[in-house]
C-alpha cells in the first residue's frame, strides 16, 4: 500500500512513519507534503496513493482547501492536535480522525477501517468533507443594524446577551439589557449567527454562550440556566435540545 502524508510538523511526519513502519513493512510513504500549495501542485502533476494522512491545520491555512480546489478521490485519515474542527462530522466523513500524538493501536485501528470501505464510499465521504468545509467558510453576522424611531442603532453580536420571542416579535437583549424589535424570526437568525457562539435552548431563545453564568439539572431530564436579564420561565433547555446544548457548551 502506498501513502501519501501532508503534515507540516517534521517529528509528527516522522513519528507517523515509524508507526507505519511497525504496523505494516509493507505500507510504502510515497511523499510527504508540508502545505497546501505543494500538495495541490503535486496532485495536478499525477501524483496518487492508495492512503491519505491529512493534518488539519498546515501552515498555509486549513487543509479542507486541498480538496476544495481540486477533485481527490483517494480515502482520507485525518491528524491533527487541535479538536475544535467539527469532530463528529469529519469522523463521518472520513475514513478516521486521530487527535496527536498518534497511538499505535489507534493507527492500526483506523488503517483496518480504510480496509472495510468501498471505492464509492470514499467518494461519497470526499463529497461531504468539501460541504463541511463550505459551511465552515460561511460568514456569520458581526453586527445588526436597528432602526430606533428615526436613528439607526449599531449592536455588534458579541454584544448580544440572547434573542427571545415574545408576544409576536422577536427582541435582542443586549449584555447591558438595552432591548431592540429586530425583523428576523428565530428560524431566521440561528442560520445567520455563528454557532459557535449562539444556541437556541428552546422555541423562545437564542442564547450568547458568553452570557451564560451557569447551568443545572431542571425536572424532567432538562436543564436550566441562569443568564444576565433572561428570565427563569424562558432559561429552560427544552429536552430534544439537551444533548447537544451539552456538546456545544463544553466545546
Amino acid at each position: 500500500m502506498n501513502a501519501i502524508i501532508i503534515e507540516d510538523e517534521k517529528l509528527s511526519a516522522e513519528h507517523l512513519c515509524n508507526l507505519l513502519r511497525k504496523i505494516d513493512a509493507n505500507i510504502q510513504v510515497l511523499h510527504i507534503f508540508d502545505s497546501i500549495r505543494k500538495t495541490i501542485e503535486a496532485f495536478k502533476n499525477g501524483i496518487n496513493a492508495d492512503l491519505l494522512f491529512v493534518d488539519i491545520q498546515l501552515a498555509d491555512g486549513l487543509s479542507f482547501e486541498i480538496f476544495n480546489q481540486i477533485p481527490v478521490d483517494t480515502p482520507i485519515i485525518f491528524t491533527t492536535a487541535y479538536d475544535e474542527y467539527a469532530i463528529r462530522a469529519f469522523k463521518l466523513n472520513s475514513v478516521d480522525y486521530l487527535l496527536k500524538p498518534v497511538g499505535l493501536e489507534e493507527l492500526r485501528n483506523a488503517l483496518g477501517k480504510y480496509k472495510k470501505y468501498s471505492r464509492n464510499d470514499y467518494t461519497l465521504m470526499l463529497d461531504n468533507i468539501v460541504h463541511v468545509y463550505q459551511s465552515m467558510q460561511k460568514q456569520y453576522k458581526s453586527r445588526f443594524m436597528i432602526r430606533v424611531g428615526e436613528n439607526i442603532v449599531s449592536v455588534k453580536t458579541g454584544d448580544i446577551g440572547h434573542f427571545i420571542f415574545e408576544d409576536g416579535i422577536v427582541i435582542l437583549v443586549t449584555n447591558t439589557n438595552h432591548q431592540y424589535p429586530v425583523d428576523f424570526t428565530l428560524d431566521q437568525l440561528a442560520s445567520m449567527l455563528d454557532p459557535a457562539e449562539f444556541f437556541r435552548i428552546n422555541r423562545q431563545v437564542i442564547i450568547n454562550i458568553n452570557s451564560i453564568q451557569k447551568s443545572g439539572t431542571y425536572f424532567n431530564s432538562r436543564i436550566k440556566i441562569t443568564a444576565q436579564w433572561l428570565q427563569a420561565d424562558s432559561s429552560i433547555v427544552s429536552r430534544e435540545r439537551v444533548n447537544d446544548f451539552k456538546e456545544w457548551l463544553g466545546r
